[in-house]
């Protein structure tokens, strides 16, 4: 989906506009066909394993004043993407809303951030290209690596050559916002270990899980932001590395791990550039609860229907899936990855982990 260069997303932009030109002098009305953004338009992909768009199409057609004006918008954000592009800038997707304020003509400008980032994401879609390669951040992101990894980034100032143990703190290497600027120098990694909340992250960093089982130990930081899905893939298919996946036992974790393995509704058309369908579960299952008698709390009226509904979600429709939630609705709990620590600090490092990854077939 990415594109190879600046020059190449800069081009793809100006076709697309050059297109509405085309359509004004052929006499017709402009208008951009992209697929049906709507939760009964996304798929699941049973031979890829990820979320894609289905085969509704929706147009924008400047036909009505409300699509003209959405024609207007498109107009304009492309070409402040195409400038962007030129001088070799950078903005954040708030800034973009706050920007369209100073546009000479009052209906280009955005009502709301959520107008101009779907706008951000239509344009991925009609020009195959990712918001990355407009130069396009998130306001913040703050995953990390922690592992055996040898890289070299290109950065503002040059090239640099980072290894993600020897040359960074105990923060880790920082993911950048456009992972593909990495190329992977050399590794001695066994397996890429992602993990839901700083603090587990922070433990098994300080208990040397990273250097003693060769782990590339990623910080997904909650919910993963794209950069973070994006090198977790890159990681899997270029270093041939197994991807787990390590979260808290609850519903909202599990849907963690599903954008991990199989993407997002939101994301649908970055399924293939995002997603890691290979990825394991490792987090804390409704079983492990039980078994090691972890602290809990009580699942809310929010978790038992999330549970439901996943239940009826095609990426966990498995027999491992299913067995596992209905485990969780029967003793109506749940628990945190470091409930584990009631077992001694060392307990998630020593036994749990080395014994779930022996078990998976990855140790």
């Amino acid at each position: 989906m990415s594109a190879d260069n600046e020059a190449e997303a800069q081009e793809k932009l100006i076709d697309l506009a050059a297109e509405f030109y085309d359509q004004f002098e052929r006499g017709d009305i402009p208008e951009m066909s992209l697929p049906t953004r709507t939760k009964s338009n996304i798929v699941f992909d049973e031979d890829e394993n990820v979320w894609v768009y289905g085969d509704r199409e929706s147009t924008r057609s400047a036909n009505s004043v409300r699509g003209a004006r959405k024609l207007l918008k498109a107009i304009y954000t492309i070409d402040f993407l195409s400038e962007q592009l030129e001088e070799d800038r950078s903005s954040t997707l708030r800034e973009l809303y706050y920007l369209s304020e100073s546009w000479d003509v009052n209906e280009a400008q955005f009502s709301s951030q959520d107008e101009s980032n779907q706008l951000v994401e239509d344009l991925e879609i009609v020009s195959e290209v990712t918001r990355e390669d407009f130069h396009m951040r998130p306001e913040e992101s703050g995953a990390t690596i922690m592992g055996p990894l040898y890289l070299r980034e290109q950065t503002r100032r040059g090239e640099r050559e980072i290894h993600c143990q020897k040359d960074v703190g105990e923060g880790g290497y920082q993911i950048p916002n456009n992972p593909d600027t990495i190329e992977f120098l050399d590794h001695d990694a066994d397996f890429v270990l992602c993990v839901e909340t700083g603090g587990m992250r922070d433990r098994l960093v300080e208990n040397g899980f990273d250097e003693k089982y060769n782990t590339i130990v990623v910080h997904l930081k909650g919910q993963p932001a794209r950069a973070t899905r994006r090198i977790t893939k890159r990681l899997h298919d270029e270093l041939d590395l197994p991807v787990t996946v390590f979260t808290d036992g609850d519903p909202w974790s599990y849907r963690i791990f599903g954008s991990v393995a199989y993407g997002s509704i939101k994301s649908a058309h970055l399924s293939e550039y995002l997603a890691t369908p290979e990825a394991q579960f490792i987090g804390i299952q409704p079983e492990d609860i039980v078994e090691y008698d972890l602290p809990t709390d009580p699942l809310s009226d929010s978790d038992v229907n999330a549970l439901e509904s996943e239940l009826e979600d095609p990426r966990f429709q498995t027999d491992y899936w299913e067995e596992q939630i209905e485990i969780q609705l029967d003793i109506g709990k749940k628990s945190e990855q470091q409930s584990l620590a009631s077992h001694g600090l060392d307990f998630v490092t020593e036994r749990y982990l080395p014994e779930r990854l022996e078990a998976m077939g990855v140790l």
